[in-house]
């Protein structure tokens, strides 16, 4: 639960009901004005209107300073408050910077539970709602040994293989739900427990859209976008032809994500997505261990389980450090490019790089900071 909304994210929420969650035209109005609530002035209405944006958005803008409007505006800041752990819009700092390079981020993102785990490396499972044993099976055996070597499993909280990839990782308490409903939905109801032991387990759920939204078929395909950009790849373990993780898949090689087939029966009309996926190059793979040597990740990651004392719970980034592991990646950084990117005088960053490595978290190679391991 939220004690308040900032001001910031008060103009953003509003922008977002008034464009009705268009991409486009949220961004259009923020990289117009300097600043939300300028934009959200009445007198704005000719700037809204040179802007070319949709005739729908013009009259909700007209309305905007409507009482019932207002009511509902301030419905939706107490649901968000009522329902979400945190808010965050792609200006502040805890905001995943995987999603950042793409023009079709997400400008907000309500969620509830554990607001670190977006800043770890995940690897997206996806598939088949109407899921065989088999397709099961194989979801969850991958997700639990994934999730053992430190990355969250991020999925959909769909019935089939969602369900069974969130189950796998839950264990370990390293899992992910990107919903296609507002926060306050209870969509799918048969995976409402799943959803509460996500919470428990100090795993995340996140969604775009805002409270009262329900389960539009439209949606759905769209999440898949943030479920695939926060991971660095994406696995496949069973889809038909027709299934929506091929939309999945699709979008995660536009991202330049890897992206991971498990095969199966030549017959099986479940698979037969999977191999289609093969064929154009997706990577087949029989063992969880392959992905993690085809994501190449610092070999200190393969020894984190040996080398650090933290095993058995999860590590809390103080606060003064977030953005600083926020900027570090997997591949590396020199501190002239860290000290540009966070504006930081380089003895204050140097101590600081230095916290991170006392952590555990942080190394140096060849002259490059890095992320070495997952929290």
């Amino acid at each position: 639960m939220l004690d308040h909304l900032s001001q910031h994210q008060i103009n953003s929420i509003s922008l977002w009901y008034v464009v009705q969650h268009s991409l486009p035209s949220f961004y259009k109005i923020q990289n117009y004005f300097k600043n939300l609530n300028d934009a959200l002035q009445p007198q704005q209405i000719t700037t809204w209107q040179n802007l070319g944006l949709h005739k729908n958005h013009i009259e909700r803008f007209k309305q905007l300073q409507n009482i019932e409007t207002q009511k509902h505006l301030q419905k939706i800041f107490y649901t968000i408050q009522q329902y979400c752990d945190f808010v965050l819009t792609d200006q502040d700092h805890l905001y995943p910077t995987q999603l950042l390079p793409y023009e079709d981020r997400p400008p907000i993102l309500f969620g509830q539970g554990n607001i670190q785990a977006l800043l770890q490396p995940q690897i997206a499972i996806v598939g088949s709602r109407k899921a065989t044993q088999y397709g099961l099976q194989i979801t969850y055996d991958f997700a639990h040994y994934l999730s053992h070597q430190g990355f969250y499993i991020t999925s959909g909280l769909a019935q089939g293989i969602d369900e069974a990839a969130h189950q796998g990782s839950l264990k370990n308490q390293r899992t992910i739900a990107v919903m296609g409903t507002g926060i306050d939905q209870k969509y799918p109801i048969q995976n409402l427990k799943l959803r509460q032991e996500i919470l428990i387990q100090q795993g995340t759920i996140i969604t775009e859209f805002l409270p009262f939204t329900k389960p539009l078929q439209h949606n759905f395909p769209r999440r898949n976008r943030i479920v695939s950009g926060l991971s660095l790849g994406v696995l496949i373990t069973e889809a038909s032809l027709n299934s929506g993780s091929l939309i999945t898949a699709k979008l995660a090689a536009e991202q330049g994500r890897s992206i991971f087939v498990t095969p199966g029966h030549i017959y099986n009309e479940s698979h037969r997505g999977c191999h289609s996926l093969i064929r154009e190059g997706a990577i087949l793979v029989d063992h969880p261990e392959q992905i993690i040597e085809d994501l190449a990740l610092p070999i200190q990651w393969h020894h984190q389980k040996i080398q650090s004392s933290l095993t058995q719970e999860n590590l809390k980034i103080p606060e003064h450090l977030l953005a600083l592991y926020q900027q570090l990646d997997w591949n590396g950084q020199n501190i002239d490019q860290l000290a540009t990117h966070l504006k930081v005088d380089i003895p204050i960053l140097t101590s600081h790089l230095m916290e991170l490595e006392l952590l555990g978290i942080c190394m140096q190679q060849s002259g490059l900071y890095l992320r070495c391991r997952s929290i």
